[in-house]
Formats: structure tokens, sequence, C-alpha cells
């Protein structure tokens, strides 16, 4: 891949990365050293790209890694994704973001919340991929993701309707 396709890349890509790693560290200079380190793997790794796949993606697949990689050489915990099934879905969640006292308590209960939930939540709301993109992400399937999803978006709502009531 030529140089200047990878200077692309990166111009397109980086602020997808970047949110999505403030969603997982809730630090923006953390999120910013592991999306500049998740660049440098794709870099190393884009010959292993054969393009079949979105290239968003694999960079948030090098992203996720690279994050437990962080944690791991930071002694950091991170919880284990949790399996469970249904769905449960209720009031609109934008009608749950009112204001910006309302987002910055949904933001700092999503940093809060246990893989995969988070993970799943950021990459749908923030990163706007397709549940198909997440479930390849994963390993797992279109219909995992849109449960895994929705489930974190029942526990944001159960979560701001406690808070409201207090």
């Amino acid at each position: 891949m030529r140089s200047l396709e990878l200077t692309e890349i990166y111009d397109r890509y980086f602020r997808d990365v970047f949110v999505f790693l403030c969603g997982l560290t809730a630090d923006e200079h953390t999120a910013e050293e592991i999306a500049q380190e998740t660049f440098v793997k794709a870099v190393e790794a884009i010959d292993s790209f054969d393009g079949t796949k979105d290239i968003r993606a694999w960079l948030f697949v090098i992203a996720r890694n690279s994050y437990y990689s962080y944690c791991r050489k930071h002694k950091r915990e991170y919880p284990l994704p949790e399996e469970e099934s249904g769905i449960s879905d209720g009031v609109s969640f934008t009608d749950a973001v009112e204001d910006e006292e309302q987002a910055f308590l949904i933001h700092a209960f999503i940093h809060e919340m246990s893989e995969p939930y988070k993970e799943v939540f950021m990459l749908r709301a923030m990163g706007e991929l397709p549940f198909r993109k997440i479930g390849e992400i994963f390993g797992k399937s279109d219909t995992w993701a849109r449960v895994t999803f929705y489930r974190a978006k029942a526990r944001i709502l159960e979560y701001m309707e406690g808070e409201n009531h207090e």
C-alpha cells in the first residue's frame, strides 16, 4: 500500500478510533496514545489486510487489542465479557439525553459498564458501526451485537431513570 493511501486512512479514521478509545479509557490523553499506537500497528500489519472486510472494523479490532495490551502493561484490570440472552428495549434513548448533565452522567455510567456492553455500545453509538460489523469484531453474529447493544442501552436507561427519581 502506498504511503499516500496510509495517510488517507489515518486522516479518515483517526477520529473514529480516538472516539472509540475515549469510550474505553475515559481519558483523552490515554485514548490518543493508544490511537497512535493503533495506527503504528496497522501500518506494520497492512500487508495482512486483504480488503475483504471494512478497514474501520479492522482498525477497531487493533484498537481494542491495543487497549487490552495497555491495560496489561499498566496492570489495569478490565472486566471479562458476560454472556446473556434476551432483548430489552423501552424508553427512547434520545429522550434520556436531555441536557449536558445527563450526558455527563451517561458517559460516566458507560465507562463503569462491564464488557462487552461498554464496547458494543460505543461501537454502535459513537463509531456508528452496523451490528454486522460489530459482530465481526467480536467474532459473533449480528444478532449477538444487537442483543448486547440493547442490553447496554436498557442498563443506561435504567440508571438514568434511577437518577431522575433521586
